[in-house]
């Protein structure tokens, strides 16, 4: 059924106790950025994916949606947010509560079934609003995304280092799991064997006695055919997850070392190994992430992930056009590192610039622009650290998407937090006060607000 809600449940219920809204102070930030989200948009918008009248009614939109920004604005895991969400009246207030709770509103497995029904499309409304909601407080204008700086990342995956030892342990325990559930009558399981060859492999190779541990990684090779074989044998036509899985663990143990597409990880298939040129991690494995910020004041106006490993340049026209759809407005000028080079040929509405130009070969008006793009690396740091980009751990391709929008989401949520504070600010202090906490990334919980927030606004 659709989702119920909160402010008819809680007007019904206890009427002596006190409400938020005369709890809690009306200058805090979060406070102030509650009232100027349309949460409404969100029912009408999400409102169509549940039936009239059938099955138990959805959570309330305002709450699940209020926790996902909590999420990714504080770096918090399922379990935390909604863990902290009975200490904290101000998130409470912030995901729609009138009254102050004292139990868990919902079980955090609620959140992964909420994002599988809603997907990455959907879920991009959410950064949307964020935009909408800057742009309502003249935060963003369209002057803001005339000039925009684009670049991409890597959003690793929650995967072990992917050896050909551990991959094919983990093929084979994989395969004698499902091969028990169904009943299948196995030859040798290869459970306590396998276990030890494995043991042994990556002592021997921490020993530096590497003939040793190819000895043995071609032991674990030999039971992983073995184990294939002999499901293939009993069972002619797997179906569901055990054909998926003998597909993966057969491209496991045919792959060799120079193969294109190679499987990674058994329970994450979509893993892609990239090479960014980096000194101190020559790979990441997981996928690309293609990101739009604006020159000025450092808004993300466009993020998703991208997978195939696409050259970078081939993800710019996606990315503008992302921009066009969540701002209303077209970028005019962007600029790329050189990894971007070869694709402004293509690109007739947006003017593109590449890095490496001098600054005695323009104006100083020009080169302050091209200087900007630079600003771009510190905002990927900013999302890996403090907005969960730097390693997902949701399922499949749609995860890893759903990952980098709502990383997004956090970003630009604690921007507007920095931003109310400011016009809170100013107003008992005048506009011209100089104040080290709008300047350097002062705590505000040195001040009352108990809110930690980026260093950049």
């Amino acid at each position: 059924m659709r989702p119920k809600d909160i402010s008819f449940e809680e007007s019904h219920g206890d009427l002596f106790r006190s409400s938020l809204e005369q709890i809690l102070n009306i200058k805090h930030p979060l406070y102030a950025l509650a009232n100027k989200i349309d949460w409404e948009g969100f029912d009408k918008s999400f409102g169509v994916l549940f039936a009239q009248k059938q099955g138990r009614p959805g959570l309330p939109t305002r709450l699940v949606v209020g926790l996902h920004y909590l999420k990714h604005a504080f770096n918090e895991s399922d379990e935390s947010v909604v863990a902290r969400l009975l200490e904290n009246p101000y998130w409470q207030y912030f995901c729609g509560f009138k009254q102050f709770q004292h139990e868990l509103p919902l079980d955090p497995s609620s959140l992964v079934r909420w994002r599988k029904r809603l997907g990455p499309d959907k879920l991009e409304e959410l950064l949307v609003a964020t935009i909408h909601a800057a742009k309502e407080k003249k935060l963003l204008t369209e002057k803001h995304v005339e000039r925009v700086n684009v670049d991409t990342t890597v959003q690793e995956k929650a995967i072990a280092f992917p050896t050909d030892a551990r991959l094919y342990h983990k093929a084979r325990r994989g395969l004698v799991r499902l091969a028990k559930k169904m009943n299948i009558d196995l030859r040798q399981s290869y459970e306590r064997i396998g276990r030890k060859v494995f043991i042994k492999q990556g002592r021997y190779a921490s020993a530096g006695q590497y003939k040793r541990a190819k000895k043995e990684t071609r032991k674990l090779k030999t039971m992983l055919g073995r184990v294939i074989r002999d499901i293939q044998r009993k069972c002619t036509n797997p179906e569901g997850r055990l054909a998926e899985v003998l597909t993966i663990a057969g491209n496991i143990f045919n792959q060799k070392r120079n193969d294109k597409n190679k499987v990674y990880s058994v329970h994450a298939s979509e893993v892609e190994c990239i090479a960014k040129g980096k000194i101190h991690k020559k790979y990441e494995f997981g996928c690309k992430v293609s990101m739009v910020s604006s020159s000025k004041d450092n808004w993300i106006l466009a993020i998703d992930a991208v997978h195939g490993n696409p050259f970078d340049g081939h993800t710019l026209k996606d990315s503008l056009k992302q921009v066009k759809q969540i701002t209303g407005w077209q970028p005019l000028h962007a600029y790329c590192d050189r990894g971007y080079r070869g694709v402004a040929k293509g690109i007739t509405d947006t003017e593109v610039h590449l890095a490496g130009k001098k600054k005695n070969s323009m104006k100083a008006s020009l080169w302050k622009w091209y200087a900007r793009r630079c600003a771009i690396e510190p905002i990927f740091g900013h999302l890996k650290s403090d907005n969960r980009l730097e390693r997902n751990h949701l399922q499949g391709k749609d995860g890893d998407r759903i990952n980098a929008i709502l990383s997004g989401c956090g970003f630009n949520l604690r921007k507007l937090l920095r931003a109310f504070f400011l016009f809170i600010f100013q107003r008992l202090f005048g506009s011209k006060i100089d104040h080290p906490a709008l300047s350097n990334g002062l705590y505000l919980n040195q001040i009352g607000f108990g809110i930690k927030l980026p260093q950049t606004f």
